[in-house]
């Protein structure tokens, strides 16, 4: 890991299909100071000036210099991503499309007046598991997975001695791999299949699906959940599952379902606690 020796701040960033999250994070409490939250939502197919308009607006105010030092941001980014260098591997999936083989930090560092090396990426899914451990659902064991469940699936482990991005949404599954089963995307088109009505998020489907079509659809989404993560406990043999992303809020309508179908009985299941301020100070405290 890096380290820093400033009193500044440090800031926590989560960047997700829609949206991008910014705060100052205490690392000795791992903590997010709540006053200085920042959140901008973020049209990620839009081109690549309005993207980074929309992530400059939302860090510039959180931007603290002195006359030693500049504050130190960590980055919390979906893949495919050149996290070292910084630079965008997104392409044909539905989000940041226009910002491939652009140095992330360098017009960061620019926009904002900080030196390059003052700004580090981090894997989304990575980051939040690092959260959930330092004070979160997972911070009373020793070896933890974690899944993201949203526009796309994150995976994530340190059951082998650090934590890491395991990158299991591109993993064969029934007709093509986990993510078009265990992802927002999923919801909607099985929803259309189903009824031929569209909507826009899980939220909405919510809201308006009859029963009947609800229970369908997440014995199904359970089905296949349960499918995936069986193979991910077999392989790293956690104590723990942490679960978080927009699907996550959806909890009482799947968790039942899903306890049934996992086959080690000895692995806890936990819905995230942190939200979206685990993957803010996960990034941010990989300064420490």
């Amino acid at each position: 890991m890096n380290t820093k020796s400033s009193e500044l701040p440090f800031i926590g960033v989560d960047i997700g299909g829609s949206h991008i999250t910014a705060a100052h994070v205490d690392c000795n409490t791992y903590r997010v100071i709540d006053s200085t939250l920042k959140r901008e939502r973020v049209a990620s197919m839009d081109n690549a000036e309005a993207i980074l308009q929309s992530w400059v607006k939302a860090l510039s105010t959180l931007i603290i210099k002195s006359s030693e030092e500049t504050i130190t941001i960590g980055i919390a980014m979906p893949g495919p991503f050149d996290y070292e260098q910084g630079i965008s591997l997104m392409k044909g999936m539905q989000k940041y499309d226009s910002l491939y083989g652009m140095n992330i930090r360098e017009i960061l560092a620019e926009r904002l007046g900080i030196p390059g090396e003052h700004i580090t990426f981090i894997n989304d899914a990575e980051a939040f598991l690092r959260g959930e451990l330092a004070s979160g659902a997972a911070s009373d064991f020793e070896r933890a997975i974690g899944v993201t469940l949203g526009t796309g699936l994150g995976s994530t482990s340190n059951c082998k001695g650090e934590t890491i991005d395991v990158n299991r949404a591109f993993v064969p599954f029934l007709d093509s791999i986990a993510e078009e089963y265990i992802s927002t995307r999923w919801f909607l088109r099985r929803y259309k299949e189903l009824t031929g009505k569209e909507v826009k998020n899980v939220e909405e489907l919510l809201a308006t699906a009859d029963q009947s079509i609800k229970d369908e659809l997440f014995d199904e989404f359970s089905t296949n959940l349960a499918a995936f993560l069986n193979d991910f406990i077999a392989d790293e043999d956690p104590q723990v599952l942490v679960v978080g992303g927009n699907i996550a809020r959806c909890w009482d309508h799947f968790i039942g379902k899903l306890q049934d179908k996992i086959a080690n009985k000895t692995v806890v299941i936990r819905q995230t606690q942190m939200w979206e301020d685990a993957a803010l100070v996960g990034a941010a405290c990989t300064w420490v």
